[in-house]
């Protein structure tokens, strides 16, 4: 086993969550290479001390760039606001680091080029964070779907939705402004990848965008609070997706339904551990949706628990990202999914957005 230095720019939500999943990776996975929380970057030198003191790290520095030079440093977990996504990423790069960069991979679809297009210079492992898709049951579906169970694919409804800000009288934050930070630039990406993992490349979108609440508190909300996207995929599949921040009672609205020539896949979030199959055979009167709970038997459980229907949960979705970040740092090899994954998702989000000014069908450029 060999130790790898881990520094982690951001220490809040995310950065917490890939502090937690690197100290236990090892443990769970049996990891080749055993993380060392080396170094935590954040915004003053009070936060960074005190994210260092509360998950284990080292140091601390209250500048990321400082991170990223650090010769203790030999990965970078990028996991603050997506305008810092690339500069951090660039720099890595140049000097030889493998980068983990939480979704969206930018704050614009240059952005997400440019990563790219330093990623493949450098040569570098690259990953970018979409944690959702690799929960037990979704990894199941995938393979469902793959192997032919469902039949031919022909139709996709997705969504993700959440209602944090569906409080009108909730006051304005950095979540307000920008559309980085809207709806589009912050849910939306999770469902888009989704659909990509699940059918394949999307080929045209229609979309329209929707600021529901204004004004918070006096201040001008600059972004979107909801989005519903029809969408066309290059297999010929059709779809639709709903994208919100208000959407009142959802906590985790993460869910999508594939409907196929030979049966149905349904799944929630909110039931993460369950999924649910129909199979169009047998007597009529005998079908329906048949729950599968999750267990040792289906695709990355088993290393987080032995019993059946026990569960895994959102914390080890993470654990899973940080396995496949070593894994493809010890082999020298990429894994799913790359920047360009991220870059294909974010020209996504921006033929929408397109789409929404236009008020037309729009074509997605391709990476």
């Amino acid at each position: 086993m060999t130790e790898i230095g881990i520094g982690i720019i951001g220490g809040g939500y995310m950065g917490k969550a890939h502090a937690v999943a690197h100290a236990a990776v090892g443990a769970v996975f049996n990891t080749r290479l055993r993380p060392r929380l080396e170094m935590v970057a954040a915004s003053s030198k009070a936060s960074a001390e005190r994210y260092r003191a509360d998950f284990g790290f080292a140091r601390a520095a209250d500048d990321w760039e400082a991170l990223v030079r650090d010769q203790g440093v030999e990965a970078v977990v990028i996991a603050s606001p997506q305008s810092t996504h690339r500069a951090a990423a660039e720099l890595a790069f140049s000097l030889g680091k493998p980068v983990f960069c939480e979704k969206p991979l930018g704050a614009s679809v240059a952005d997400a080029e440019a990563m790219v297009a330093a990623a493949n210079s450098s040569g570098c492992v690259n990953m970018v964070g979409f944690n959702y898709i690799r929960t037990p049951a979704s990894q199941y579906a995938r393979a469902l779907i793959a192997n032919g169970t469902i039949g031919e694919v022909t139709w996709f409804r997705g969504e993700h939705t959440e209602d944090f800000f569906a409080d009108p009288d909730m006051p304005s934050s950095w979540r307000t402004d920008g559309d980085a930070n809207g709806t589009m630039g912050d849910l939306a990406p999770h469902m888009i990848n989704a659909s990509l993992a699940l059918i394949g490349p999307i080929s045209s979108v229609m979309a329209q965008i929707e600021t529901v609440h204004s004004d918070r508190g006096g201040v001008p909300v600059t972004n979107d609070d909801h989005a519903q996207m029809m969408c066309r995929f290059e297999n010929g599949t059709m779809g639709h997706m709903f994208f919100s921040r208000v959407a009142t009672g959802r906590k985790m609205g993460y869910a999508y339904e594939v409907t196929g020539t030979k049966g149905a896949i349904r799944f929630d979030q909110e039931d993460q551990n369950a999924l649910w199959l129909y199979k169009a055979e047998g007597p009529e009167v005998e079908r329906g949706f048949r729950k599968i709970l999750t267990g040792p038997g289906h695709p990355d459980y088993a290393p987080f628990c032995q019993g059946p229907g026990h569960g895994t949960g959102y914390q080890d979705q993470i654990v899973i990202e940080a396995r496949d970040f070593l894994e493809a740092i010890a082999d020298d090899k990429n894994c799913w999914p790359t920047f360009a994954d991220g870059l294909a998702v974010s020209r996504v989000v921006e033929a929408a957005r397109t789409s929404h000014a236009g008020g037309a069908w729009t074509q997605v450029g391709r990476v």
